[in-house]
């Protein structure tokens, strides 16, 4: 079967496509999914520079962490899934491929208005663990969303204005917080190379400030957020584009009783993600068939072309998913 490889870990050129063994019969619970999209996301990008190491049982030189395709054939306990079934799932890797092997927990059915768009996994399910599960955002509350025009802001923005929330979003791109009102943004900060959203923040809530911000840049963001967050605030830390190693002003956190709190799929358990796929399944499959919530895709790269997606992906021009056709 046709599979993406990391030739050599380094340069995004090293990224090819490379006849590879197909995946054995499945069994147990397992299920053999002929893929047909992958998404892209910036952890693959941290894969081929060789700084995202795969779990255990997966090869680092194999990415792709979501998929979207059909059921060809499942294990002797599988229940409630069978060929032919249109299903999407987040997984450690190998997803950018044209068939994958899956446990039958982790998936979930794809809406029948909704094309095979691997939009959905990765961006939607981190998104809902980060902004309910963990951070327990609720109706009338403010989300402070960070890269709100990536796949995992988005998603975070139309799940909390479906569930009643105020959303701020900052970006580095003024066109991408324009094209998020679309999907109910009430405030867009523009950040620059120094942030300073806080104020702004402060303004928009009549100095209440946000009760959960969802940080998808880490490092540099973290003195604004400390500013950002309103008493008993919840900070979610989902991704570290803008560094891992940050001053910390532990007075902010003690005086507002803030909680910080850190997240990762690809790492857990298999219980751990069906039971994030399922919480977002129960949540957000209605809102996607009645088109309250929709995937958000930029381009579509044949899987051919893998090598232009990686590069279209690492320059940031991208407003929502990047996404891989098989």
């Amino acid at each position: 079967m046709k599979a993406v490889h990391i030739r050599e870990f380094g340069d995004l050129d090293n990224v090819e496509i490379r006849d590879i063994p197909e995946p054995p019969k499945p069994t147990g619970s397992q299920v053999l999914v002929c893929v047909r999209a992958a998404g892209l996301n910036r952890a693959d990008l941290l894969q081929v520079k060789g700084h995202y190491p795969a779990p255990k049982g997966y090869s680092s030189e194999s990415p792709g962490l979501e998929f979207a395709g059909e059921v060809v054939e499942t294990g002797e306990n599988v229940n409630g899934f069978r060929p032919g079934d249109r299903v999407m799932a987040i997984t450690a890797g190998h997803a950018q491929a044209e068939y994958i092997l899956a446990d039958h927990t982790t998936l979930a059915r794809i809406p029948e208005n909704l094309s095979f768009t691997a939009a959905i996994p990765e961006a939607f399910i981190t998104a809902h663990d980060a902004i309910f599960t963990q951070s327990g955002l609720v109706t009338d509350e403010t989300l402070l969303v960070h890269a709100v025009g990536s796949g995992v802001g988005l998603a975070a923005l139309q799940m909390a204005k479906a569930a009643g929330a105020k959303v701020i979003g900052t970006s580095r791109t003024a066109d991408k917080l324009e094209s998020c009102k679309e999907f109910g943004l009430d405030l867009g900060i523009a950040v620059g190379s120094e942030p300073d959203f806080s104020k702004k923040v402060m303004e928009s809530t009549d100095n209440r400030g946000s009760n959960v911000i969802c940080d998808l840049v880490g490092a540099s963001y973290l003195k604004e957020n400390l500013a950002s967050a309103a008493v008993k605030g919840r900070i979610i830390l989902v991704g570290l584009t803008g560094g891992a190693t940050a001053e910390f002003n532990l007075g902010a956190a003690l005086s507002k009783r803030l909680t910080i709190r850190g997240t990762v799929l690809r790492a857990r358990s298999i219980e751990e993600k069906a039971a994030a796929t399922k919480a977002f399944a129960d949540f957000a499959i209605p809102l996607f068939r009645n088109g309250t919530v929709r995937p958000t895709v930029d381009k579509v790269f044949p899987a051919s072309d893998v090598r232009e997606a990686y590069l279209f992906l690492a320059s940031n021009a991208s407003f929502g998913k990047v996404v891989l056709e098989f």
